[in-house]
């Protein structure tokens, strides 16, 4: 049955679609595809996620008028979901580290969510696990479960794989994506795979290098897992781990913004360093595509922005 319009649809329709963008780095003298997912409208790829936990919680039936969707998260998707939670009427509470970026918080805010902090020295299952507390105890919250959600890898797999795809003018020979989820990595991964069976997946990781002021459980790279694996990671066909440090990828991000006038955040920095290792590994006229996963205006009070 045909689902009946909603005075949000105008914003659902914005969320995908997001332009390829060949970056040409002369210095290297190699180009990656970057996939410009910052451009969705709440600022980056988990808009994605958000727009189809919703709809099929209210397809489902889950979902109700008076739910109230709660999910641990490291900001972004806590973005995404109170972006289109308010469009749709819900009620939303977002689980994460005090170590989030006041930006991240001041939008989450802004969008109407509510709020609830957790040292950032505990472990990120323990935040997941206050939200398994806060449904057990109040039969009106809505667990997204993004760590364990299939349709994570499965809203990638068939649509920001497929626009991959059939933007990229011909045949791709390594995907390179972080993972915080696993959700990207998974169904891109899985799309490119089906399309080009000898395509390279290559997960992008933290380093155990730290900078000064980092904590082992609270790296630079904000939105990317470190020693923590999800369980939607095991979904994802993957052929190699990059490991890139946190100095390398605020030095890349900067880089993007000075020489793209891409405003990107860290982990699209990462994302970037090691796209440009694989390419380099693969040799002349390979075709690397990667995400850039976010905007920098959540980054402004962090290191990215500390010179």
């Amino acid at each position: 049955m045909k689902r009946a319009p909603h005075p949000s649809d105008s914003l659902l329709d914005l969320i995908g679609g997001t332009p390829l963008v060949p970056l040409h780095f002369a210095e290297e003298g190699v180009t990656v595809l970057g996939k410009a997912e910052f451009l969705n409208p709440s600022g980056s790829v988990k808009d994605r996620l958000a727009k189809a936990v919703i709809l099929a919680g209210e397809a489902s039936g889950e979902l109700r008028p008076d739910s109230v969707i709660v999910e641990c998260t490291s900001g972004n998707t806590g973005i995404s979901l109170a972006m289109v939670g308010a469009a749709r009427g819900y009620r939303v509470r977002t689980v994460m580290s005090t170590t989030a970026s006041g930006e991240r918080r001041s939008l989450l805010r802004r969008l109407g969510a509510e709020l609830f902090l957790f040292e950032g020295g505990v472990s990120y299952q323990a935040g997941i696990e206050l939200t398994r507390e806060m449904a057990a105890a109040d039969s009106r919250v809505y667990l997204p479960r993004q760590f364990e959600n299939r349709l994570n890898a499965e809203e990638h797999e068939e649509g920001t794989g497929q626009e991959i795809i059939a933007q990229s003018g011909g045949e791709l020979h390594a995907f390179v994506s972080g993972y915080g989820t696993g959700g990207t990595l998974a169904g891109v991964g899985r799309a490119l795979k089906a399309r080009w069976p000898g395509l390279r997946v290559v997960a992008m990781e933290p380093s155990g290098e730290l900078m000064p002021g980092e904590l082992p459980c609270c790296h630079r790279i904000e939105g990317v897992a470190q020693d923590y694996e999800p369980p939607i990671l095991g979904m994802a066909p993957i052929d190699q781990r990059v490991r890139v440090a946190g100095g390398q990828a605020m030095a890349m991000a900067r880089r993007m913004h000075r020489e793209f006038g891409l405003l990107v955040g860290t982990s699209s920095g990462a994302n970037v360093v090691a796209a440009l290792e694989v390419a380099r590994e693969l040799g002349p006229g390979a075709r690397v595509v990667t995400i850039l996963c976010d905007r920098a205006d959540r980054y402004f009070s962090t290191a990215l922005f500390g010179d």
